[in-house]
């Protein structure tokens, strides 16, 4: 793990697995991971840019890619957290970048980048700038 400093804007969630996240091999599978992805980041959303929801959806984030690197299995009982920081800001883009923890050990490191989109004419439209702020006031 990463020096928790080193982690703009963290936030940590405990993560409930259930019966049908499991696949044949009594594992979870793979696809879970993504939506386990995308709750860490509406988390980090509502706890870190909660105006973002006030602004009458203007603009919204979307995903341009996720790299996912599994480094052992997590079964139905196992303890899961997850957390998820921002990496990464310039003027357009942005990047989170994501540990699974099962039992305490890191099962899974994850990547995504985006932007933000203009809700009418969908292009990318610069990073708000309390966004920025925030960013590199905890960098």
């Amino acid at each position: 793990m990463l020096d928790p400093s080193s982690r703009p804007l963290l936030i940590t969630i405990d993560i409930p697995i259930k019966t049908y996240d499991i696949d044949f091999a009594s594992i979870v599978s793979n696809i879970v991971y993504l939506r386990w992805l995308e709750d860490l980041r509406i988390k980090l959303l509502e706890e870190h840019f909660p105006s973002l929801y006030q602004q009458q959806q203007t603009i919204f984030p979307i995903l341009s890619e996720t790299q996912i690197t599994y480094k052992r299995p997590i079964r139905l009982f196992d303890q899961v957290t997850g957390q998820l920081w921002m990496r990464h800001l310039t003027r357009i883009k942005w990047t989170v970048q994501a540990e699974i923890l099962c039992n305490r050990e890191v099962a899974t490191l994850a990547t995504q980048t985006g932007a933000f989109v203009d809700s009418k004419r969908i292009r990318p439209v610069p990073i708000p700038s309390f966004m920025s702020q925030k960013f590199f006031e905890q960098q």
